[in-house]
């Protein structure tokens, strides 16, 4: 072999060695590009990118593109998918722990929803270490409250609505409220009010926003429910197989994006209610016969929790009021 030989393949063995050190994650996510989880996310799989010279690539499929949002922490747990982001609460059937954050007047600013998330995140995060998954970060939506195509001055207002439901604490809601419960995707909500599949929702200002409720629905009562939470997870053998630096660059990423998804989530709170009312809804405070109602639903779904989550629930409820 020549000079000029032995540097062409010494050349060309130094670009496979790039090529195959690159890896690349696909990462699905339930919400649209523009919802600021989302956002949060694209700058999480930039700052990897970045951090690690490019040699681990993380694609974002927004929208519940790739899966749809009720089977991407089944395909990420199964090795399809390398990394995800869901709503926790939507897999409280799955265990009462998930839904914890999603029981209504239990937690309902942010301080709250804080204290509440570092007195369960260990046990969480158990659970999903158990099945083969590593959360990574999570941040809270601003506070839920309701969409109603009619006005609600109490709960007996909602009786016979049907209500698009996310999680099992929103059908509970719905039931204990007499309204019909009936599951539809963040993606495909605008369509369901448009073709009055539904005519009352409890979810955020941002999903309002993303939606464009004010095209099929007027009326939004600010009623500060409860503040659910996303995480975003990696399949952990996908994880382990990185290389140390790699992965301490994951975690400085997850850990900035943490901070960042929080403090946006509090800041455009007030921002999305004003766009609501912008564009013609009328966004209004409950009336207190409404919060009332309300505050004794409250009270019925955290002793259904509590004697569903057992005694290790109850150590966590009791470890969140205590802080």
């Amino acid at each position: 072999m020549n000079r000029v030989t032995a540097v062409v393949a010494a050349c060309a063995a130094a670009v496979c060695a790039t090529v195959s050190a690159q890896t690349k994650w696909d990462m699905p996510t339930p919400y649209s590009p523009t919802n600021f989880h989302t956002e949060n996310v694209v700058q999480f799989a930039a700052d990897v990118d970045k951090a690690t010279g490019g040699k681990l690539k993380i694609q974002v499929h927004p929208n519940a593109s790739l899966f749809k949002a009720n089977e991407i922490k089944r395909a990420v747990q199964g090795g399809q998918a390398q990394a995800g982001e869901i709503l926790l609460s939507g897999y409280s059937n799955e265990d009462p722990l998930f839904g914890l954050d999603s029981v209504p007047f239990l937690a309902t600013s942010y301080a709250d929803a804080d204290k509440l998330w570092k007195a369960s995140k260990k046990a969480v995060e158990d659970k999903f270490a158990k099945q083969g998954m590593l959360i990574l970060y999570s941040v809270p939506w601003p506070p839920q409250g309701i969409y109603s195509s009619k006005p609600l001055n109490a709960l007996g207002d909602m009786k016979g609505l049907k209500m698009r439901t996310y999680n099992p604490y929103t059908s509970r809601i719905a039931e204990l409220a007499g309204a019909q419960p009936v599951t539809i995707q963040a993606a495909e909500l605008a369509q369901a009010f448009a073709t009055g599949a539904v005519n009352a929702n409890i979810t955020s200002g941002a999903t309002g926003y993303d939606t464009k409720a004010w095209e099929v629905v007027k009326n939004y009562y600010d009623t500060q429910a409860w503040l659910p939470k996303n995480v975003v997870f990696v399949n952990k053998a996908a994880f382990d197989a990185l290389d140390p630096a790699t992965q301490a660059a994951v975690h400085k990423a997850a850990a900035d994006a943490e901070a960042r998804g929080w403090k946006t989530s509090e800041e455009k709170t007030k921002w999305y209610l004003e766009q609501l009312a912008k564009n013609g809804m009328n966004v209004a405070q409950p009336s207190p016969q409404l919060k009332a109602d309300f505050q004794k639903v409250g009270q019925t779904m955290t002793e259904e929790w509590l004697k569903t989550a057992g005694a290790d629930g109850k150590a966590i409820v009791d470890g969140y009021r205590k802080r």
